[in-house]
């Protein structure tokens, strides 16, 4: 045994190196096998018109009559109740889109999807695709602002020139920087501005600024995003032309 070791040793010694022995590499581990991610749930169907609904929803052309001087629109919501006072010399292309979106149901069940405290409160999407595809298109052009966006004025969004279209908004505070901006109030809330103001603004602002709704996506899944994703929002339940 001792010769052994010995002779060893001298061996390292006199070839004048160290020499380590290189371990033999640990076995590799069996790689591991995930099970298969089960696929996504499909997205649920749109949402279809009911039977009998009014045909303007889809097919805009059916929608055009002139509106009155003054009018008002009452708003049935999940909050309460308001009402809208319409001047038609205010803003009368906005006027007379508003009346006839009215008359066509078309703000019956949509959300109020965009409401930022001390700022606005959005709405004009409807929750049928189908009825976006149409209206989307639809637009008119442009009213030169005559009138002040103050607290409970009423004014068409926009995204550009001669693109307005179905989407209002309603002025929780005086927001006159958006006179020259040129969005021409067309109304104002003349009852019901507590309502108004009391609507969910918990979300904010809409994605990608804020975490509030998508609007391309509630433009093409409609109500079934929003109550999936955001249950808050308050709601339009019937809208009706009163005077």
């Amino acid at each position: 045994m001792h010769t052994l070791v010995l002779l060893a040793t001298f061996s390292l010694v006199a070839c004048g190196q160290e020499t380590a022995a290189t371990p033999e590499p640990a076995p590799a581990p069996a790689p591991k096998v995930e099970a298969p991610k089960p696929p996504p749930p499909a997205p649920a169907p749109p949402m279809k018109l009911p039977e009998g609904h009014n045909p303007a929803l889809l097919d805009p052309s059916l929608a055009t009559g002139k509106a009155p001087d003054d009018y008002k629109v009452e708003f049935v919501t999940s909050r309460g109740n308001f009402v809208v006072q319409v001047h038609r010399d205010w803003a009368p292309l906005g006027a007379d889109r508003f009346y006839n979106l009215v008359k066509s149901d078309f703000y019956d069940g949509v959300r109020f999807f965009r409401a930022i405290q001390g700022f606005m409160v959005q709405f004009g999407i409807s929750g049928y695709p189908e009825v976006n595809n149409v209206w989307r298109q639809a637009r008119i052009k442009d009213d030169p602002p005559k009138e002040s966006n103050k607290a409970g004025r009423i004014t068409f969004a926009t995204s550009g020139k001669d693109s307005r279209t179905t989407q209002v908004f309603i002025n929780f505070v005086d927001n006159t920087n958006l006179d020259g901006m040129g969005f021409a109030p067309f109304g104002e809330v003349v009852t019901g501005m507590d309502i108004v103001s009391s609507l969910y603004t918990g979300y904010g602002e809409g994605q990608p600024r804020g975490r509030g709704p998508d609007q391309g996506m509630l433009q093409s899944r409609g109500n079934l995003y929003l109550d999936a994703q955001y249950p808050k929002l308050d709601s339009v339940m019937d809208v009706k032309i009163v005077e």
